[in-house]
């Protein structure tokens, strides 16, 4: 029996996807799940919607709900985190504040002031789960689905002392724009992408063992929906000669060239959805959803509404991960985890995403070498983005936040150091409910608590 413990679990769809994706595993289907978050409202409604879908299938699992967080990491084998840190109220300031000074982002959680603020609201909240894990469910796995990816399970490893995974789903949507590109099963089109969470790159793409990899740019250029929906990406591809996992609006607001001037942003999105590129598109997408889930929910309990299907599995990595784990079914999938000469042209101690093989053993990654140099330099940039903004967060440094957010490079293409100091004080100020580690307390390295033991091993 698997006791499973979802934090954050009032992201309604996510944790009813999760919990079927779970329990479509035969052996799964005893599974006790621990629901945590501090909304009751839509704590309620999650447990209740997947107790029916629970009671619908005659399962014998069960789902216990609390806001009490370390009841529900209490004995765990499994975490999983799917919080957001201060909700919608937090992510205007992250998307109006740089607004105003310029700074056009259409999703603001990887990159970019918002991406960097954050993090530095998440980092705390994620630090506390680990304690408590390493208190109340010694070895555990803390599967993290919360943004910013690359920032979060960074400072998890230097600073929380358990064993962490980043899981996102950017790989396997793009696998399958690559697929109908070229006009092939998604199952037949063999590929690795390396690289870092939201900047990850197809550098090897083949179908029955003939690389494709210089099939993808006339394909996409010839499909009219794909041109259309991904000039930015397609623009990357042509001239650094990789795909990038990242929907067209996210991998915009990433590089300095896209976004720098309002009069050209509309050459390189797609208007017609938010993630196209929108400004403010995924905030302005949440805000828009309103009520929905409210609405909903009684449609979902009632049947007017379809439930999800047992054994009706998504490519989500969770379910995956612990059935490879528990049964020794082997999964290959690509995940977020430290680099440790895996990518050689990449800072080791980053945050990389790469293929890895999971079992019994543990979480294997594979050795990557060195990545294309235009994709390499593009991540590095990133990268000493992050690594600033995981130590500020770390030990409440604010000038290291203002310095992290100068060299962000889509915030350098439009701000000089002075706006980018104000900016920043103006988002302390706004964000300051979310940002205990800067109320003049300091701590250094020797305060926090060193990573050790658990379920993720690594063959060099």
């Amino acid at each position: 029996m698997l006791n499973i413990a979802m934090i954050g679990a009032g992201s309604i769809g996510f944790t009813r996807r999760l919990v079927m994706d779970i329990l479509a595993v035969e052996e799964f289907r005893d599974a006790q799940f621990r629901f945590m978050d501090i909304n009751e409202e839509s704590l309620d409604m999650a447990a209740s919607l997947c107790r029916h879908m629970i009671e619908k299938n005659g399962l014998p699992a069960v789902i216990h709900a609390t806001t009490d967080q370390r009841e529900a990491v209490a004995g765990a084998d499994y975490v999983f985190c799917t919080a957001r840190v201060g909700g919608l109220e937090a992510f205007r300031h992250d998307i109006e504040i740089p607004l105003k000074y310029g700074v056009d982002q259409c999703v603001g959680d990887t990159l970019g002031p918002g991406g960097v603020f954050f993090a530095l609201r998440t980092i705390p909240v994620l630090l506390d789960l680990a304690r408590d894990m390493r208190e109340l469910a010694p070895g555990a796995l803390l599967l993290n689905y919360s943004n910013p990816m690359a920032m979060n399970t960074w400072a998890v490893r230097r600073a929380g002392g358990v064993p962490v995974i980043g899981l996102c789903h950017g790989v396997q949507h793009s696998h399958s724009l690559i697929a109908k590109a070229l006009g092939l099963p998604k199952e037949e089109v063999d590929y690795t992408a390396a690289g870092i969470n939201h900047q990850t790159w197809f550098i090897e793409v083949s179908h029955q063992g003939s690389s494709r990899l210089g099939d993808i740019l006339p394909a996409m250029e010839k499909h009219s929906q794909i041109a259309a929906q991904e000039p930015c990406r397609i623009d990357v591809l042509r001239r650094f000669g990789y795909f990038s996992t990242e929907s067209n609006g996210h991998l915009s607001e990433y590089l300095p060239w896209y976004r720098k001037r309002p009069e050209e942003v509309s050459r390189w999105i797609y208007p017609d959805t938010w993630i196209g590129g929108q400004t403010g598109g995924y905030l302005n997408h949440c805000l828009s959803r309103g009520d929905e889930y409210k609405e909903n929910y009684p449609k979902w309990l009632s049947g007017e509404l379809e439930s999800i299907r047992l054994g009706d599995r998504s490519e989500e990595h969770g379910s995956y991960i612990l059935e490879a784990l528990e049964t020794g079914r082997v999964y290959r999938g690509h995940f977020n985890i430290e680099n440790r000469g895996l990518i050689t042209n990449l800072p080791d101690g980053s945050t990389i995403e790469i293929p890895c093989y999971v079992d019994r053993n543990g979480i294997q990654p594979t050795y990557i070498g060195a990545l294309p140099l235009a994709c390499a330099a593009t991540c590095r940039v990133s990268i000493g983005v992050q690594e600033m903004a995981v130590e500020a967060a770390l030990t409440g440094d604010r000038e290291l936040v203002k310095q992290a957010v100068l060299h962000d490079p889509l915030t350098a293409a439009v701000c000089t150091p002075d706006e980018v100091w104000r900016m920043c004080d103006d988002m302390f100020e706004a964000l300051a409910p979310w940002l205990p580690q800067f109320n003049g307390e300091r701590r250094t390295w020797k305060d926090i608590p060193q990573p050790g033991g658990g379920k993720l091993s690594f063959i060099r």
